[in-house]
């Protein structure tokens, strides 16, 4: 049983870096459009919680997570898209989760980050635009 099962993973482990991106960039693409719906309410808040022109900030952030998550999702610019939303999750965790106990509130971001740095390294995998495009390059 556990052979067939080893065997399973391994057949289809190509799949791996789809899942991770595709739900990285649902988690992104939703908290992106809630930041882009409700601008006024994030800028407000970056600015009680000390980030540096705060206006410009919470449209960077909002844009960066909605149209990044968009591209993880179709797997395009998989690597950059990555970097970026973990540069934003760093930042989220250092102004604002440190201080939360880590189940009660650093938790989720930090498996965020995880998430996002895993995809940076590893890339788009197979099933992606990055991948299709890449080949279509090379023939």
């Amino acid at each position: 049983m556990l052979k067939k099962f080893e065997k399973w993973c391994e057949k289809n482990k190509s799949y791996a870096p789809l899942v991770l991106r595709v739900v990285l960039g649902l988690v992104f693409v939703a908290h992106g459009y809630i930041k882009l719906t409700g601008i006024n309410n994030v800028v407000g808040f970056f600015a009680t919680i000390g980030i540096p022109m705060a206006n410009y900030a919470a449209w960077l952030v909002a844009i960066v997570e909605f149209f990044g998550g968009i591209a993880l999702i179709l797997g395009l610019w998989t690597r950059v898209a990555a970097l970026l939303v973990s540069v934003i999750m760093v930042v989220a965790i250092i102004k604002v989760k440190l201080t939360a106990n880590f189940a009660g509130g650093s938790a989720y971001d930090i498996m965020l980050l995880a998430t996002a740095v895993s995809t940076m390294l590893t890339g788009p995998g197979d099933w992606s635009l990055d991948a299709r495009l890449g080949k279509k390059k090379k023939k």
